[in-house]
């Protein structure tokens, strides 16, 4: 088997160290001093459950790389649309892509059996233009349990969790997520393969869709929002209205809202991702988080006034920061 990490930043570097770790052929591509570092000295992983060291072939050029069994694609979505030059030249008849995204992937109706099968998401798929570099059927859902922060170049501190759940779109088991589940499993790694990856994908979301934009809204960490009475009621009914749209959609994720957010709390001062963008100037990852559910609320009739408001808040200040957002979610731009 062999592996393209693309994007191998935090979580990327750390998942291609440990498929190395556990004898996959890794080829990892960043970008930068980081890259510099892995080149000299490969991927340090600081980790509670033992630190270890993987020297694995590293570039910035795809072509160099060459088509590969499966690319695990550890981009920010909102990138997806112009890697198509990055991702060409690692693709073969039967590559697979398992995308470790945040939110909606622009996947989520593809092989869905219902209403709604085969639509596309305008958010997260403006135009189509996802789908025309990442075809709907090399794609493999992924779920990431697992924090992971870059302490250096070519460093990851590896903080909690190593869990990465994948599924198919359509349902199932397959052959090629069993095998990339064994050989994750040999690198040190919890990957389950799931029946239905779409429950997953709501149990994550229930809390990104919420704290991450309150925590950029609000320069807080997970424990500020958690333990402060008013962000804390504000958290659970955009829980509350998440779970509501995806009953709407069909997907009943078993999961006590509570207990969500009461997890989050444990975190501790911890910064989501979206935080952590906007504190380096860098375009936020409002669209597939927040803006793809807004507009799937949208779709079904559904109310949930509390994520509309915090979406058009949120969705401001994404316009100050980065690259200016879109608005995809607003029924004229998403054409319901």
């Amino acid at each position: 088997m062999k592996v393209a990490v693309l994007g191998a930043g935090a979580i990327g570097a750390y998942v291609g160290a440990a498929l190395h770790r556990g004898g996959t052929e890794v080829h990892l591509i960043a970008r930068g001093a980081h890259l510099d570092a892995i080149r000299s000295n490969g991927v340090k992983v600081l980790s509670p459950r033992g630190d270890f060291d993987a020297r694995t072939p590293a570039t910035d050029d795809p072509a160099a790389v060459g088509p590969v069994d499966y690319v695990f694609l550890g981009l920010k979505a909102n990138s997806y649309a112009s890697a198509g030059p990055l991702i060409a030249p690692l693709l073969h008849e039967r590559t697979v892509v398992v995308a470790a995204q945040n939110g909606i992937p622009w996947w989520y109706f593809h092989g869905l059996k219902g209403p709604y099968e085969g639509r596309r998401i305008e958010s997260v798929d403006p135009g189509g233009s996802v789908t025309e570099v990442l075809s709907l059927e090399r794609a493999v859902g992924c779920v990431v349990y697992c924090s992971t922060e870059l302490e250096g170049p070519g460093v990851v501190r590896h903080l909690e969790g190593t869990r990465f759940s994948i599924g198919e779109p359509v349902g199932g088991q397959s052959e090629r997520c069993d095998a990339f589940s064994t050989a994750m499993i040999a690198g040190g790694l919890k990957c389950p393969v799931e029946a239905d990856i779409r429950n997953d994908i709501w149990i994550k979301l229930l809390g990104n869709a919420a704290f991450n934009p309150i925590s950029a809204l609000a320069r807080a960490t997970m424990v500020e929002i958690a333990t402060h009475q008013g962000t804390r009621a504000m958290v659970r009914l955009m829980m509350e209205e998440s779970l509501e749209i995806a009953a709407a959609i069909g997907c009943h994720p078993e999961i006590s809202v509570d207990k969500r957010i009461n997890g989050a709390e444990r975190v501790g001062e911890h910064k989501t991702s979206m935080l952590q963008d906007l504190e380096k100037d860098k375009p936020l990852e409002l669209d597939v988080i927040l803006a793809a559910v807004v507009e799937l609320a949208d779709l079904t009739g559904t109310k949930a006034p509390t994520l509309r408001a915090v979406h058009a808040v949120a969705d401001l200040l994404a316009t100050k920061v980065g690259a200016p957002a879109t608005s995809a979610a607003s029924p004229a731009a998403a054409g319901s």
